[in-house]
């Protein structure tokens, strides 16, 4: 039987990502999280790639495995392609990556899965995808007849680029109030959500209501969108927005926020997704991928 070793720097973001491919593979996977010791170390992984000098000396001590089982290696983050390569090299092992691996040299690895918002090269062991790679699979947390139309509501939270203006986004869930009366309503927080958006989001009336600074190990989103004809996604989130557009078929409004800069990652995949209105088939995207 397949296996793969996924290499995770901590990141859900990212890890999921791998975890994602792992599933719509079919293959098992075992899960290894590295950490450069410092930032002066993660700076000289660019230096030693570039003479093609692989060690795992930069590392913070890890956990060690018997690579031998495994047929390839995946990972995503800038925090783990240097150690992908470091074991792929070492041990003779197909190395897969998962968004653009900028700054490390692209042709070592044997296939680069890379968003087309970071503008990738063409290249004979690249694909381009539109979006994150994305596996769902529903928890029925949500116990509503699917025959009842609903609406969900993702919400993410501050970050590098985007902020929360709390009366704009009161003005937003208003309008979908006004716009969905008949609907079914959900909403969702993420770990990011500032508290006074979680304040403001208890004041309405939501037939489901997931707050995850009151419970953080509950994750709806997966059966939003299977029960979701409509979904409204802030726009701070790369992966909601991928997830959402890969496994559903609901139509999606990104809800926007006051960003700090324009035209970034953020807002190049929110104009994707909104001119992809059917779901991303990875399955098929990914089918040239052998382990």
């Amino acid at each position: 039987m397949k296996r793969i070793l996924i290499i995770s720097d901590g990141k859900p973001g990212h890890l999921n990502q791998s975890i994602a491919f792992c599933k719509i593979k079919n293959i098992s996977y075992d899960i290894l999280e590295v950490k450069f010791k410092s930032k002066y170390h993660k700076l000289l992984s660019y230096f030693f790639d570039k003479l093609n000098y692989y060690t795992d000396n930069l590392f913070e001590e890890y956990r060690k495995y018997y690579y031998e089982f495994y047929d390839a290696i995946i990972s995503c983050g800038s925090g783990t392609y240097y150690f992908n390569k470091f074991i792929s090299k070492n041990e003779n092992k197909k190395s897969i990556v998962l968004m653009l691996p900028k700054g490390y040299r692209y042709q070592d690895y044997d296939f680069i899965i890379a968003q087309s918002h970071d503008n990738p090269p063409a290249l004979d062991n690249l694909i381009k995808v539109p979006l994150n790679v994305s596996f769902s699979k529903p928890k029925n947390l949500v116990k509503f007849d699917k025959e009842n139309e609903s609406v969900g509501i993702i919400v993410g939270g501050n970050n590098d680029i985007f902020s929360f203006d709390i009366l704009s986004f009161k003005n937003r869930l208003d309008k979908i109030f006004d716009d969905n009366k008949d609907k079914l309503k959900f909403i969702t927080t993420s770990r990011r959500t500032p508290k006074e958006i979680e304040e403001l989001i208890e004041e309405y009336d939501f037939d489901y209501k997931l707050i995850y600074s009151k419970e953080p190990n509950i994750n709806p989103i997966s059966d939003f969108l299977m029960l979701c004809t409509e979904l409204y996604i802030t726009i701070d989130s790369t992966s909601m927005l991928s997830e959402s557009r890969a496994n559903s078929e609901a139509k999606i409004s990104i809800i926007d926020l006051p960003s700090k800069k324009k035209n970034t990652k953020f807002h190049k995949l929110a104009e994707t997704i909104q001119k992809l209105e059917k779901r991303v088939d990875f399955e098929k995207a990914l089918e040239s991928i052998k382990i």
